[in-house]
């Protein structure tokens, strides 16, 4: 694309794909550049952000502060569907990318930009996750992904253009892996990691430690939770952003939460990733303990075809879509009464929930026992198993006297 624009937004992070892009929007498009970064809990210094997008030349840096809306409204409603990619994948990076372009979109309409612009490489899913939020909000909107356009094609060129115009970058070519980091997850991609036959390196890991390194002795969370969304830690009320942040230390101490995966990407190639997701990790653990004793069984195996979908949903981008508004409302309803206490172990990158408790539980353990009970009635077994098993005596008699004739 080779508009004619005046000003563009620019969905910027100060890594190294940003930050060449600045120069190379200027040398052609000729245009001024609005920096946007969205702070969903990256850890990254707001004012050394700003410097760094206005020395490469940008005319202006917004840096919003968007962790809490991203806890609250991104991450809590798809732990409360159960929603994870493929087994493995807890969505960190999918669920921050409609956020983070929807606050791109705000501010472009409040500049009167009249293009934006990302840097998400063409093969990634990325692009896809941005420009989907960019149509859904503001479609009216040109979008400019430099990927798709100029002559680079690897990081080390990246890195060689990045050093042509004096822009520091936080990566050397020995050392660049793709990163995406908030504050629910940290991923890692590329170098010796795109074989899938290499193991990862103890080295990679920035937010966990090792399993292997971990304690010796186990600690236990206990972890409060009201309609499906977690409200305190270990006895103590706290904000949403306050406690996944608890739950990320408790966590990393204990190298729980490091996943090594080959996922299925939007774009149609395999990609291999690792990623560390501590807090997520315990989380997930204790809400599907939760519903196991809350949500009764017809419920609890539909509501698996729901959060299979809404997984797809979130991974392709699509939150913006009414699907995912109509599968939060079946969700909502399915957590009225997941409330209740979840005790959970951390051990040397094992994380299990060893204890449940709720008001609400539909575990009765006079019916559970193998001892004598007063309420279940063995006998009555017979007449449910001789009408449930009506289909297949059926069949099977029918088979004989096929082979009879």
């Amino acid at each position: 694309m080779r508009g004619n624009f005046k000003k563009v937004a620019l969905a910027y992070s100060g890594g190294l794909d940003t930050s060449i892009i600045i120069p190379w929007l200027k040398e052609n498009y000729n245009c001024e550049i609005v920096a946007v970064c969205g702070n969903v809990g990256q850890g990254d210094d707001a004012e050394a952000i700003k410097a760094k997008a206005i020395k490469s030349g940008a005319s202006k840096c917004y840096v919003g502060d968007l962790s809490a809306e991203f806890v609250k409204d991104y991450i809590f409603p798809t732990v409360k569907a159960g929603a994870v990619y493929e087994k493995k994948y807890l969505l960190g990076t999918s669920m921050a990318r409609p956020l983070i372009a929807k606050y791109l979109v705000e501010i472009a309409k409040q500049e009167k930009c009249d293009a934006i612009c990302h840097g998400c490489t063409g093969k990634g899913n990325d692009q896809v996750r941005f420009e989907l939020t960019i149509k859904a909000l503001a479609p009216e909107l040109p979008i400019i992904a430099p990927w798709r356009e100029w002559d680079i094609t690897s990081r080390e060129e990246e890195i060689d253009y990045a050093e042509a115009h004096g822009i520091p970058v936080p990566m050397t070519r020995k050392t660049s892996y793709s990163r995406d980091k908030n504050i629910w997850h940290l991923s890692h991609e590329g170098l010796d990691l795109e074989n899938p036959w290499n193991e990862y390196q103890k080295d990679l890991l920035q937010i966990c430690v090792h399993p292997e390194d971990a304690p010796d002795q186990p600690q236990y969370v206990e972890i409060e939770f009201a309609k499906g969304e977690p409200v305190a830690v270990d006895g103590v009320k706290c904000d949403p952003v306050a406690l996944l942040t608890k739950l990320n230390e408790l966590g990393a101490a204990h190298g729980v939460g490091i996943a090594s995966l080959v996922e299925n990407r939007l774009v149609g190639m395999k990609s291999r990733g690792v990623y560390e997701t501590p807090g997520g990790t315990i989380l997930m653990e204790a809400h599907q303990a939760l519903e196991s004793i809350t949500v009764d069984r017809e419920t609890s195996h539909y509501k698996e075809l729901i959060a299979s979908r809404y997984a797809e949903l979130v991974y392709y981008g699509q939150w913006f879509l009414p699907l995912r508004r109509a599968l939060d409302a079946f969700v909502n309803v399915t957590q009225e009464y997941v409330s209740g206490k979840v005790r959970v172990k951390l051990y040397k990158g094992s994380c299990g929930a060893v204890g449940i408790s709720s008001p609400h539980s539909l575990y009765n353990e006079e019916l559970a026992t193998f001892s004598k009970d007063e309420i279940y009635k063995q006998s009555d077994a017979e007449g449910f198993i001789n009408l449930f098993g009506l289909p297949i005596k059926v069949l099977a008699l029918a088979k004989r006297i096929d082979a009879d004739q």
